[in-house]
């Protein structure tokens, strides 16, 4: 009976030892993709299952992007999500594990037409960190000569400029600029029709990781995840109408 008990403790404390610590850098706050500082979100749970199923416990950190880069160049965290090899920062990117679709949106009483990325050259812009290098080619060239592009960490701060009237267009992922337009309810006007230029392709985003062994365990964790059918499942979870 003893050394039954023995080994089924020594089993446990095994699979325990296991479990490699990941600290993942999820970026700050953009439901439904990322809750900050809460273990849910469509983007969160397909990297954490993916990892478990490599054999990884994670551990997330939220911070700008600008920050998680910075901490990945430094060793301070292992990898980073919502990225991809035109970030320009070196790391072993992984297979990709989902897209976000960008768009451009505007309050339809202005009335503008936009055909093409570089037709937003004309306005003021509000969109994510690093967009310049994670939209491609064209729209970085946008962003450059245009002096009233900027960049910001805040996703809720881009529904609060839009609606009020501050800001001309805004770039983001349609369904966090709707997703948060019910927390800003209260200090701006959301009931304004908005116009939608679907002028990108989708941006697809990989994790990056500071070693290619971790990297090549999660893409294996990743395809499990895919081929059980999970990843469908979690994907069905926060699907928005």
């Amino acid at each position: 009976m003893f050394r039954a008990w023995l080994v089924l403790m020594l089993a446990c404390l095994s699979a325990t030892a296991a479990a490699q610590v990941l600290h993942v850098g999820f970026g700050t706050h953009k439901p439904p993709y990322v809750f900050e500082g809460e273990p849910r979100g469509l983007e969160y749970e397909l990297v954490e299952r993916a990892a478990h199923n490599a054999g990884f416990e994670l551990t997330a950190y939220y911070a700008p992007m600008e920050r998680l880069h910075l901490m990945l160049r430094r060793g301070e965290i292992d990898a980073i999500t919502t990225t991809n090899e035109s970030s320009g920062v070196p790391a072993f990117y992984s297979d990709v594990y989902i897209h976000y679709q960008n768009m451009a949106v505007a309050l339809a009483k202005r009335g503008y037409h936009i055909e093409r990325i570089a037709d937003l050259g004309n306005y003021s812009i509000s969109t994510f960190q690093r967009a310049r290098w994670l939209m491609g080619p064209e729209f970085e060239r946008m962003a450059k000569n245009n002096p009233r592009y900027r960049e910001e960490a805040s996703q809720i701060n881009r529904n609060r400029l839009l609606y009020s009237g501050r800001i001309d267009i805004v770039v983001g992922d349609k369904r966090i600029i709707r997703y948060l337009d019910r927390d800003v309810a209260d200090q701006v006007d959301v009931t304004q029709p908005l116009a939608w230029f679907d002028i990108f392709p989708p941006t697809l985003y990989r994790v990056g990781f500071r070693l290619d062994e971790q990297r090549r365990r999660f893409n294996e964790g990743l395809r499990l995840l895919r081929e059980s059918g999970e990843y469908q499942r979690i994907e069905q979870r926060y699907q928005m109408d």
